[in-house]
């Protein structure tokens, strides 16, 4: 079975390699014709011309052997140590992958080639581009397009009934939520909800005095007469609407005091209170075992899906603004920003790196793998076919260093004999 293909190039290569393979021969040639004219006439001038045609045909046979040698056996006869790279491929193979392991395939040269390279600056550089900013959106929103299409409702709602609900049910929640409620206290970040509660409470109490009285008429006792009970109401009406608008108006009222030290003595019964911590957990695993969720967040996740594919369709979306503005923010801070710039490389490097370590004796493995499923046959010819166009510069060099060498030792004769 054939494990190499044959590419568009490989016409050209061919061809190029037929062509000097010629232009090789052809001197050959040439030296011979030059030596056997000169043969009779080896006087005076002609005599280093012969010398020099005769010491080229030597270079040139030489060097053809040598060269042949390495693909197949010259004019098919089994010399020893011929067609090397036939009977040795699988240990080139593991000799190339040992030399890619140990030169590239580390974390050193990793490492000094991805700084010499300067992806922060690149990337920054085009990113300014707002067409790059563009197809780098194009192409994220098919990625996730895709991504999306592909999770289908019942892996999701399967995912989170046998994976996350599990997973939460078993991990302690009390003490993360008593410290993630006492970060809040102490921020104070809790007083934009509370005064969003009074307000909605204050203007409900506003808008709706008759559903007040209805509520407290419904408890009056029944005994009290009519009027009376219109009084307490609209004392009580007018008490609650101030005591609501104090609470508004004043950030120290007793009241959010009050609220503050509930939250924070919950808080801190989360985080330290084993019995609160029971309650606290048995309450989450009601809420999270309860059927509802399951299917309420199973048509949570396709709503968001659904919005989220129509934002990723369309390109004049504020999905698509905010990326826009995102990735030129980004393209900002990698070509200002040092710090930046430099932790972007550094993850960049750190990632490399534990590739290289962990996978880099796997990657090389991939090169005598590959060469061990080559045929030896079609391996030789199709490493000639990269190689061998190079290779005839020697045969062409030993031609022309062979004359060249017959020249010098034929004046060196000639200077000796006389």
């Amino acid at each position: 079975m054939s494990f190499l293909t044959e590419s568009p190039a490989d016409a050209a290569r061919r061809a190029g390699l037929r062509r000097m393979r010629i232009i090789a021969t052809s001197l050959l040639v040439l030296a011979f014709v030059v030596f056997v004219l000169t043969n009779k006439h080896q006087d005076g001038g002609w005599g280093y011309v012969h010398t020099a045609a005769e010491a080229a045909m030597v270079g040139a046979l030489a060097d053809w052997f040598a060269v042949t040698a390495l693909f197949k056996h010259p004019l098919g006869l089994p010399i020893p140590h011929t067609a090397l790279v036939k009977k040795r491929k699988d240990e080139l193979g593991r000799s190339l992958e040992e030399f890619v392991g140990d030169n590239f395939l580390t974390e050193d040269i990793a490492r000094e080639r991805l700084a010499a390279a300067n992806v922060g600056i690149r990337l920054g550089t085009w990113l300014g581009e707002p067409a790059h900013r563009q197809r780098a959106l194009e192409e994220g929103a098919k990625i996730a397009t895709v991504a999306l299409n592909r999770m289908r409702d019942e892996d999701v709602h399967d995912f989170v009934e046998q994976v996350l609900m599990t997973r939460l049910i078993k991990e302690p929640a009390s003490p993360i939520i008593g410290s993630f409620l006492a970060g809040i206290i102490d921020d104070g970040a809790h007083h934009g909800l509370v005064d969003l509660g009074l307000g909605e409470i204050h203007d409900w109490l506003v808008e709706n005095p008759e559903v007040f009285s209805t509520l407290m008429n419904e408890r009056a006792p029944w005994w009290t007469p009519p009027w009376v009970d219109g009084r307490v109401i609209n004392w009580t009406y007018q008490q609650a609407l101030a005591w609501v608008q104090d609470m508004r108006s004043d950030p120290d009222h007793r009241a959010r005091q009050a609220l503050d030290g509930l939250l924070r003595q919950l808080a801190t019964d989360l985080h330290e209170n084993p019995e609160v911590q029971a309650r606290a957990e048995a309450l989450k695993e009601r809420v999270l075992t309860h059927p509802q969720v399951g299917i309420t967040v199973g048509s949570l996740w396709a709503s968001v899906r659904t919005s989220l594919l129509a934002a990723l369709a369309d390109p004049t979306s504020s999905l698509w603004e905010r990326g826009d503005a995102w990735l030129a923010e980004i393209s900002h801070m990698l070509l200002t920003d040092d710090e930046t710039r430099g932790r972007l490389e550094g993850h960049l490097a750190d990632i490399v790196a534990f590739f290289v370590n962990t996978y880099g004796d796997e990657l090389a493995t991939v090169i005598s793998t590959t060469v061990d499923r080559w045929d030896a046959d079609e391996a030789s010819q199709r490493i000639e076919l990269f190689v061998g166009r190079d290779l005839q510069f020697i045969r062409i060099n030993g031609t022309i260093v062979g004359a060249l060498a017959g020249l010098v030792i034929h004046a060196i004769g000639q200077a000796l004999g006389s």
